[in-house]
């Protein structure tokens, strides 16, 4: 058995519910086969998920609650033997169409992918407790509703090429799913990481999509992580200046609209479409009441993302989406233009964190969580390790 003693620094920010990571060293011929965290201050492990590439393991593990300016101090243990991991974050496919994300036994989401939809989506979003978040999926028997093409969280762009991979009307393009790079449980999290092809009606492929999805095992709110990749393998590439279209987008409830009561906030305190709508922001958040319940959704804008910080294209009536093309139409310059040209080989690449929390953005600390993001704590490996055998 090998050890090693960490120590996580908080830093300027309380952290809650902080996905963390570091990189350990150990001799390339060492044996893993189960690896866990024992805080200084209690008995009880903690869960962690580790990936070893020779010489070098990575771990992960949530950070449940740490002060600005304290520390914490764990153990880490690395072991031949076997160990239960616990409660994992599960997959389950289903059918050829849909990945579902259960935590124990609530569905977080599910990953849609068959052949029949236009592009793939998350649906639902769940609250803790199993409450719906975003709106259910409309079908052609559903007159009533607005914007058939906005289906929960996706990824889709009006102006690709000239064709629209973002509506659902006639001659529209499609992102067709070609493979999984990986499908991954867990005691951390679960990764969904699918391979996807960006093509016009006709067929003709524009451009290769890579989308990765971590899920985290959490309690109290919820977490999804997505590295987008879109790749000019097929020949160069036009984004055109649209406001259809979001490289992430959601569409909430009905009962959580501004319209019916809910609330917009961007991270430089801009609220409702009025404040926010073309406006740049490190993240944009909708609230609002689900079942007697206020619960929120915020978007986190990565700094390694495009364009950073991206644009939002987000309405009252309940569409959030990041959008950072659409020049002209936010500044209503026509000559502004957001255009962008990928050549053949060149790609875009865009970070986003999805946080689900209680309440709105400030009784949420979207504020604290985005520090999470993009600043998380310090992790100090403090003690060189000691081994015996078990």
């Amino acid at each position: 058995m090998k050890t090693e003693q960490l120590m996580v620094k908080a830093g300027n920010h309380n952290r809650q519910n902080c996905p963390l990571s570091t990189v350990l060293e150990i001799p390339s011929d060492q044996k893993v086969n189960s690896v866990w965290l024992q805080k200084r201050a209690s008995d009880q492990p903690v869960p962690v998920q580790w990936e070893r590439n020779k010489g070098k393991l990575r771990i992960y593990w949530i950070l449940d609650n740490l002060d600005a300016g304290e520390t914490e101090e764990y153990q880490v243990v690395i072991s031949e033997a076997e160990k239960e991991p616990g409660k994992r974050v599960k997959l389950s496919p289903v059918d050829e169409q849909r990945v579902e994300i259960w935590l124990g036994d609530e569905l977080f989401t599910a990953y849609h992918f068959g052949p029949e939809v236009a592009r793939p989506f998350l649906y639902p979003l769940t609250a803790p407790g199993g409450k719906h978040l975003t709106r259910r999926l409309a079908g052609k028997q559903d007159k009533d509703m607005d914007h058939h093409h906005h289906r929960s969280f996706w990824v889709a762009y009006g102006d690709v090429n000239g064709v629209d991979n973002w509506t659902e009307g006639e001659g529209h393009g499609k992102t067709v799913h070609r493979t999984f790079e990986l499908l991954k449980e867990g005691p951390v999290f679960a990764q969904v990481c699918a391979k996807s092809d960006w093509v016009s009606a006709a067929g003709d492929k524009i451009l290769e999509e890579e989308r990765a999805l971590k899920f985290y095992n959490l309690c109290d709110c919820r977490i999804i992580d997505m590295e987008l990749s879109l790749k000019a393998v097929y020949g160069e590439v036009k984004f055109g200046d649209t406001k259809e279209g979001g490289v992430a987008s959601l569409r909430v409830m009905p009962s959580m609209e501004v319209r019916n009561g809910g609330r917009i906030e961007n991270s430089y305190g801009g609220v409702n479409e009025a404040e926010t709508w073309g406006r740049r922001a490190h993240w944009c958040d909708y609230s609002g009441e689900v079942e007697a319940e206020t619960l929120g959704i915020a978007l986190f804008d990565h700094p390694e993302s495009f364009r950073h910080p991206t644009w939002w294209h987000v309405r009252d009536y309940g569409l959030m989406a990041a959008n950072p093309f659409a020049l002209s139409y936010y500044t209503g310059n026509p000559h502004k233009r957001g255009d962008h040209l990928l050549a053949r080989g060149e790609q875009l690449r865009f970070y986003f964190r999805l946080y689900i929390h209680r309440g709105d953005a400030s009784a949420g600390k979207v504020a604290e969580r985005y520090h999470d993001y993009i600043n998380p704590p310090e992790v100090e490996i403090c003690q060189p390790s000691s081994q015996s055998k078990i």
